[in-house]
């Protein structure tokens, strides 16, 4: 079974992006796999919350003008 887990800053993408980004990464796995695997494939897409992890010895929080647009 494909497995994706996509992990990325709370509030970085809509709603609809996520949705996007979910159908996009199952097209990839049939790309490669073949069309058996659509059933099959788990794409997992988890935020982080702003603060919950860093980058060269720094907290990350993103920036409003980042931030998803509902």
């Amino acid at each position: 079974m494909p497995f994706a887990n996509i992990k990325m800053p709370q509030a970085a993408l809509s709603k609809a992006q996520k949705e996007d980004l979910i159908h996009r990464t199952t097209a990839m796995f049939v790309d490669f796999f073949g069309e058996g695997v659509r059933p099959h494939t788990m794409v997992l897409v988890e935020e982080v919350a702003d603060g919950g992890y860093g980058r060269a010895d720094e907290v990350f929080v993103v920036p409003e003008a980042y931030r998803a647009k509902a």
